[in-house]
Order: structure tokens, then sequence, then C-alpha cells
């Protein structure tokens, strides 16, 4: 396959304007930690604002601000690393072709020196975490490593994804307090179906090249079923999300502040057409609200 042109960006890109006025190098290197996608790092991000907030002790704007950092630099590092290893995948699939990495434009050895110069900002973060959010924050490192080869074993990658992208929310909630674990593991089940629902709304856009590569993947796996298997994520995290709220606070009102949330993943669901690659990217973008309004149930109930 011959590669894309170096000015190429990545067709699910946004802010093209801002990347694209880099030099050629900076502009490969920020592709490669999707800085010109920053859904990612917002999905990231998100569980762990859940986790600050419903543990109850106010807006804790620095420590936020902190796992917002945390959330880009290994959000990005994620990025280099997956490319890394799946290089060899991504060059045979349209949308991925023109990545840094499986086009060529960015070697190996600097593709390894950006992913530990991205640890090195993900380090400065966990050093302002209490050694008990430390060492969740470790646990998940094993998790990490594995998830790029998911996609080559089972039908389910997104459920690997699910457990590694919103351990955010644990992080969180025991950066603050290490008490009520079963509202926190609450909430951190409720984010992992979230992670299934919208990672198979994203899977959507590749499954003919994936069926063709040999890719694994719930969208793939559901079939004609793609838009009931997503609604059933979403009605899974609804549930689990309002579980967490009342072992934390015995309170039919506060599962209230969930509605609108559980609107949001209504619409996306039932407007979710899998066979369009444009309709699918924005219901997957959309999960950036989704998380912001559950953000702000979070903060209603643990601060009420």
């Amino acid at each position: 396959m011959i590669p894309a042109p170096p000015e190429t960006i990545t067709p699910d890109s946004e802010h093209r304007g801002l990347v694209a006025r880099l030099p050629q190098p900076l502009r490969d290197l920020a592709m490669l930690a999707r800085f010109d996608r920053p859904i990612g790092w917002w999905l990231l991000f998100w569980p762990c604002a859940w986790g600050v907030w419903l543990a109850g002790a106010g807006w804790q704007l620095a420590l936020v601000a902190w796992l917002l950092l945390g959330s880009v630099a290994m959000r990005g590092a994620g990025c280099v690393y997956n490319d890394i290893v799946d290089a060899d995948l991504d060059c045979q699939v349209a949308r991925t072709a023109v990545r840094p990495v499986a086009s060529g434009r960015v070697g190996p050895k600097a593709a390894w020196g950006w992913l530990l110069a991205l640890c090195a900002v993900g380090l400065v973060v966990l050093l302002q975490l209490r050694w008990q959010a430390q060492l969740v924050a470790l646990a998940s490192l094993a998790l990490v490593a594995a998830y790029p080869f998911m996609k080559r074993i089972t039908w389910w990658p997104q459920a690997w994804l699910g457990l590694v992208f919103t351990w955010g929310a644990l992080v969180g909630w025991m950066a603050l307090r290490s008490d009520h674990v079963e509202a926190m593991l609450a909430l951190y089940a409720g984010a992992f179906f979230w992670c299934m629902g919208y990672d198979t709304i994203y899977a959507c856009q590749d499954r003919e090249d994936d069926a063709l590569v040999g890719i694994k993947s719930s969208a793939l796996r559901l079939g004609e079923n793609v838009k009931a298997g997503v609604i059933a994520f979403y009605c899974l995290a609804l549930t689990l999300w309002g579980l967490a709220f009342w072992l934390l606070r015995w309170d039919w009102i506060g599962l209230l502040a969930l509605a609108p949330a559980a609107a949001h993943l209504l619409w996306q669901g039932l407007t979710l057409d899998p066979e369009s690659a444009d309709n699918a990217l924005a219901r997957f973008r959309s999960n950036r609200y989704a998380g912001a309004l559950v953000a702000a149930a979070c903060f209603v109930v643990g601060n009420a």
C-alpha cells in the first residue's frame, strides 16, 4: 500500500487547522498522540471527574486539573503504544492507513521516544496523588499493555477497553477517600458498560475493513443487533450509576440527577445508523457531553 501524503489528516480528525499549522515532524507526533482528536482524552478524563465529584469533597479544581493533564498525556501514550503494536494491521484498514507509524512517517525509535516523554508527564501527575490513588493507577498498567492484542484474540476488545479507559473512576475516588468501596465499584462498573456502548459505536466505522483483515470487534459480533446491543450497554451503565448513587445516599430524588444523561444516551442508541460512518462518528463524539452530564449528576449527589 502506498503511504498517504504527509499532509493528510486522519478522516475522523478534529481541529484540522491547528494540527495543519505545525511543522511536519511535530504534526506527525501530534497526530500519533491523537492531539487532533480530543474526544479520546475527554472519554478518559470524565470517569476521573466522576470519582472526584461523587466522593463529595467539593470541586477539588486543582486535583481535577491534574487528572485532566494526566488524561491528555496517558491517552496520547496509549495511542502511541497502540500504533506501534498495530502498525501491521493499521496499514490494511482505510481509516488508519495514514497514521504516522503505519504510513512510515514516524519510525519505531521516534515513536518509542515520544511514548516515554508522554509517560514522563503521566509520572508527574501520578506524584501529585496520595499513595492509595498511586497504587490504584499503577495497577492499570498491565491492562493497558495487553489491550492492543485483544482485537486479535477476542470478539470483545471493547470489554478490555472498558476496563482500561474507565479506570480513572477508581483513581479519582481513591485520591480523596477509601471508604464506600461498593459505591466506587458500582460507578466503575457503570463506566465500563458506557465504554462498551460508545466503543461499539466507534467500531461501526471499520466493520468491512475489520472483517477483511481479521480484526475482531463487538460491532462485528453483534451483527444486525448493534443498535440493541448499544442500548443494552447504556441501560446497564445507567442502572449501575444509579446503584452507586443509592449506595452512597439513600435518596430516590438523587437518581433524577441521571435523567439528562439517560435521555442523551437513549438518543444515541435510537438514532444510531450502523451503516453510516458519519452517523456513528457523530454519536461516538457526542459522548463528551454524556460524560459531562454524568459528571454533573455525580457532583450533585456527592455534594448535596
